[in-house]
Formats: structure tokens, sequence, C-alpha cells
């Protein structure tokens, strides 16, 4: 069962609380098919830990990398996966549709 997006940033939050470095992925578009709507949240740890979804499959892996990056220079990312990318089959969107993901440092 996925989690809710209010724990998703509560989770945030909390880790924060504990002294974690976090980043927070939030789907701002969709076009086709999609498996999250817009407004799904992914928190990342620095550790790679994450609660949420944004898309499933290995697009979840490609954003947690990005994450762990963001966290790291503290620069927010647009990120966009979708059909007309060379690595739409390797990231889990082999069924068409384009999805574009938020990442930002949580301070």
């Amino acid at each position: 069962m996925l989690s809710t997006d209010n724990d998703i940033l509560k989770a945030a939050e909390a880790w924060r609380k504990e002294g974690r470095a976090v980043a927070l992925a939030t789907v701002v578009e969709t076009w086709g098919s999609a498996p999250r709507p817009v407004g799904s949240n992914l928190v990342i740890d620095e550790q790679g830990n994450f609660l949420g979804s944004v898309s499933g499959g290995c697009v979840e892996g490609a954003v947690v990398t990005e994450a762990l990056d963001v966290i790291e220079s503290g620069k927010p990312k647009m990120l966009e996966f979708g059909v007309a990318d060379e690595t739409a089959w390797k990231v889990g969107l082999s069924c068409g549709g384009t999805i574009r993901v938020f990442v930002e440092k949580v301070e």
C-alpha cells in the first residue's frame, strides 16, 4: 500500500528533525499514460531510503539517484521521463506517456 501524501510530508519533516539530509520529489506534469498523478511525492534521505511514489518501476530508482545529487549539491532539478527519451524503456515508460518530476532539497 502506498503512503498518503500527508504521510510522506510528515516523514520528510520527521527525517529532517532526526538530522537526516532530505530531498522531496514531486510529479509536476504528466502526459499520456502515467502511473501516478500530478502532486504525487517521494521523499528520499541521504542514504537512499525513500517513502512514497512518483511513478514505479525504474523511474523511482532514477529519481532516487538524482535526489542524492540534489541533496549533495543543494541545487534542485527538473527531471523528465517519457517515450521520446531513449531511456523510456529502461525506466519503465514503455507503454507511453511522459512525466516531469521536480526534485528539491528540504531545508
